[in-house]
């Protein structure tokens, strides 16, 4: 009974396993024919959310975030031929697909290259233009996530998409609140991204001068050098040997 059992458990761990790279593959094939709609992001949740246990889940999730690092640049380049539409549905379709396998660098890199599209080209639209608060919502998750630079860059376009127009005129308090909320929190993020820089050039710099101390050391390799009390002793050895030899010299000379 026990064994029967085993062998149901293995067979559903099998079965598990073989349903995921089923639905990766087919996600896969639909990549791989510019498919980029909700259904797609439907096949790849199913192949995310399918698994045995905690470690196929995350070898499917490696599996997702390594073909779409590979498809994206094809895809964003057939976008990019056929118009400013497709580049938009693409982005936006690659940045939800990314926030699914878990890849937030890559998300986020997605949403701004969609929000940098919008303003640039539906400026006019209603419902394509970029308000403040995308810009906020983008740039907080910027900040969380460690992304300083680009953060700081999102909170600029933030302060430049508020207008009167998006805010009540009579409620000056209001919007003065804000903009100092949104500088501030710029001001903070700069000064993140600038003691990042920091950090990585003194890592550098202690690189380089460790490097050049192991290269110093090995051009001296050749030469072992000796504990000083070691030196000591031999320098008095090599001394007192001196006085002998000289003293041995006077001796035969009086001879």
């Amino acid at each position: 009974m026990a064994m029967d059992q085993e062998g149901t458990t293995a067979h559903q761990r099998h079965g598990g396993g073989s349903i995921t790279d089923d639905a990766l593959s087919l996600f896969a094939s639909r990549l791989s024919h510019h498919r980029f709609g909700d259904e797609e992001l439907r096949v790849l949740e199913a192949a995310l959310s399918t698994g045995g246990d905690v470690a196929a889940l995350l070898s499917t999730r490696s599996a997702a975030r390594k073909l779409l690092r590979e498809s994206v640049a094809g895809a964003c380049a057939a976008a990019a031929v056929e118009g400013d539409g497709a580049r938009l549905s693409v982005a936006d379709f690659f940045a939800r697909a990314f926030a699914l396998a878990g890849d937030v660098e890559s998300c986020l890199a997605m949403r701004y290259e969609a929000l940098v599209l919008r303003e640039a080209k539906y400026s006019d639209d209603l419902q394509l233009h970029v308000f403040h608060e995308e810009w906020l919502t983008f740039a907080h998750d910027s900040l969380d996530n460690g992304f300083y630079t680009i953060a700081s860059k999102a909170f600029a376009n933030a302060l430049v998409h508020i207008h009167p127009i998006h805010l009540n005129a009579t409620n000056a308090t209001l919007k003065k609140n804000k903009v100092n909320d949104i500088r501030g929190l710029q001001t903070l993020a700069k000064s993140l991204s600038a003691q990042r820089s920091v950090q990585t050039q003194s890592a550098e710099y202690m690189k380089r001068k460790t490097s050049g101390v192991n290269e110093e050391c090995n051009l001296h390799s050749e030469k072992p050098k000796l504990p000083a009390n070691l030196m000591f002793r031999l320098g008095i050895k090599t001394r007192n040997t001196q006085k002998l030899l000289l003293s041995r010299k006077r001796n035969l000379e009086e001879v």
